[in-house]
């Protein structure tokens, strides 16, 4: 399976990077997982409504051309579906049972995700009604494909 991770953004913290780099490895068995960062829109201090939504645009076009057309594409979104890990194990057996082995998760940048993104999007995920950093919510993604995988594997999930 291709798991892919598009985000706005680069990661700035090192503990963030150290955490996303051991899960990716952990993952090694079980998919192929890439993270695809476009340019975050440089805003500023005091952004107008009408600068953030043009900035939104800029970057939900960045993210579209990096998702494969095959792509099974879901975004995160404070207003999507709030799934267990059982139910993203359970995700992952439905999509390879249909034959759908490349899934690309979204993450918008500091303003949300682009309203053009959401409509490109099979499915909405939220993690939380609160509010993440787009840096942190990237570790919790890579932990949470991690453990999905080796729910859906039988095995057990420990350090």
């Amino acid at each position: 399976m291709r798991i892919s991770i598009a985000c706005v953004g680069k990661i700035k913290e090192k503990y963030l990077t150290q955490g996303i780099a051991e899960y990716v490895k952990r993952l090694t068995p079980f998919c192929r997982l890439d993270i695809v960062e476009v340019d975050e829109e440089r805003m500023p201090d005091n952004p107008s409504e009408a600068q953030k939504q043009q900035a939104l645009a800029r970057e939900g076009d960045r993210l579209l051309k990096t998702i494969r057309a095959t792509s099974y594409l879901v975004a995160l979104d404070v207003q999507g579906k709030q799934w267990s890990s059982e139910e993203l194990a359970a995700k992952f057996e439905a999509l390879a049972v249909n034959g759908k082995s490349d899934i690309t998760f979204v993450i918008g940048g500091a303003f949300g995700i682009a309203p053009q993104v959401l409509a490109a999007a099979q499915e909405r995920l939220s993690f939380s009604r609160m509010t993440f950093t787009h840096q942190m919510i990237r570790l919790l993604l890579v932990e949470q494909v991690y453990r999905g995988f080796k729910i859906w594997r039988g095995e057990p999930y420990h350090w």
